[in-house]
């Protein structure tokens, strides 16, 4: 019987010590583990890419966002456009300045700084079709550059029509060589 009251003040004891562990731990959790930080607010960003001339969406077009928080850059992103020509994002922080910066063949490069202050930003954009820059330079002649707008092919000198080469002259028998006649 003793051991058994042995045992029963043992687990009584280990019980206290338990409760009185788990009740310390509870009021003096902010020094032991890490603190939760919820992550910031995000906002939803849609972008649409359209042809100036005609209004129609431009797809397969590369949509870079560049997030930019207290002077702190945040990384890039890119997302490309669908046949519809729209592209969307839904992890730029709320309250930042986002640079977008639109890639598309055929197509002048378009970049603009947009703030992002709710909790969703709609964005249309028109591209144009590359044009001819306007340089303060001119050529040595002294008119302005000649450069047209698009791609330039590089200018090549043409090479002069050349003559034939003479043949060569047909090889001569030596006289002094036998002759050899053929076989009837």
């Amino acid at each position: 019987m003793s051991s058994r009251r042995a045992r029963l003040s043992q687990f009584a004891l280990l019980l206290c010590f338990t409760l009185a562990s788990l009740h310390a731990f509870g009021q003096d959790s902010s020094r032991h583990g890490r603190k939760y930080k919820a992550p910031p607010e995000t906002s939803h960003i849609e972008v649409e890419i359209l042809k100036k001339l005609n209004g129609k969406p431009i797809s397969n077009a590369a949509v870079i966002f560049n997030p930019f928080k207290d002077g702190k850059d945040l990384g890039n992103l890119e997302v490309k456009t669908g046949p519809d020509g729209k592209a969307a994002i839904d992890v730029i922080p709320t309250g930042s300045t986002v640079r977008v910066q639109i890639i598309a063949n055929g197509f002048s490069t378009y970049a603009q700084d947009y703030l992002v202050d709710g909790p969703s930003k709609e964005i249309s954009i028109s591209m144009v079709r590359p044009q001819e820059q306007v340089s303060a330079y001119q050529d040595n002649d002294g008119k302005a550059s000649s450069r047209k707008p698009g791609v330039q092919e590089p200018v090549r000198p043409t090479k002069p029509a050349t003559k034939p080469a003479p043949a060569a002259p047909a090889p001569t028998q030596d006289p002094t060589a036998p002759t050899v006649s053929p076989k009837q």
